[in-house]
């Protein structure tokens, strides 16, 4: 019965992030006509490539989320954690300590204006944390989290994919691999309720399933060659660092975001 409860208390707590993050933030009126009028919409010139609307979104994104991740982490400090919280918690309050120092050089360079305190939603999880008992702080607390940045991944991928502007560029990249070290962390809690968010992942989605057939049992799939280069290559790089269940996330120190920004 336990374990209802908490699998209970934690779908509701997902249900919650629905609103914020089903979404994407950037919802303009000028956002019907064609796709190239959709992008080129409240978009201006930079020395580092246009910025669009959508650039702006994730660059407020990535500071809003430190400014309820960050005091998260800390909250689990206080809460006397497990080892596998307590690594998890370390990981939110040193990366999003960085990315917020990115994310502040970034808009400080390109004129973004960013928001000072967590939107109301994220004070709301802040708040769920808080009231939530000893028990089940732990599976309220990562599956809050692991569910707000599984939902960033998508828009951190189109923003990198389709963005024009260098500064945004990197700092897709460095957001994606922060996000990606932080939902590797928290899986390794054991607390995360993956159920839970497969199925807050597809509310309202009217879509019928798609893809290769499911497997037979008892049938034996053909064995696929493997996918490499032929003939007398050399290659110098290798595959990306870091043991199976860890992200490295060893980069430059940002630059200070106080300093004076260079013109436009």
């Amino acid at each position: 019965m336990r374990r209802i409860n908490g699998t209970a208390l934690v779908i509701v707590a997902l249900v919650g992030t629905l609103g914020a993050l089903a979404f994407p933030v950037w919802s303009y009126a000028d956002r019907a006509g064609t796709g190239p009028a959709n992008l080129a919409a409240g978009t201006v010139q930079t020395k580092w490539g246009p910025l669009t609307a959508t650039d702006r979104d994730l660059i407020v994104r990535v500071r809003l989320a430190g400014l309820w991740e960050l005091p998260a982490g800390q909250q689990a400090l206080e809460r006397n954690p497990s080892p596998a919280m307590k690594e998890a918690a370390d990981h939110l309050i040193v990366g999003h300590t960085d990315l917020d120092k990115r994310v502040r050089g970034v808009a400080r360079e390109l004129g973004v204006e960013l928001p000072n305190q967590p939107n109301e939603q994220q004070q709301g999880w802040l708040q769920q944390m808080t009231n939530a008992s000893d028990a089940d702080y732990p599976k309220v607390w990562a599956n809050l989290l692991r569910s707000a940045h599984g939902k960033i991944f998508p828009a951190i991928g189109t923003v990198r994919n389709q963005t024009r502007n260098t500064l945004v560029r990197q700092l897709a990249s460095d957001t994606n691999q922060t996000v990606l070290d932080h939902i590797t962390v928290l899986e390794k809690t054991g607390a995360v309720d993956f159920e839970a968010i497969a199925n807050d992942s597809v509310v309202g989605s009217t879509a019928s399933p798609s893809g290769p057939a499911a497997p037979v049992p008892g049938v034996v799939p053909s064995s696929a060659p493997p996918a490499e280069a032929t003939g007398d290559i050399n290659t110098t790089s290798r595959p990306s660092p870091g043991e199976p269940g860890t992200v490295n996330t060893n980069r430059p120190d940002p630059e200070d975001p106080d300093a004076t920004p260079t013109s436009q």
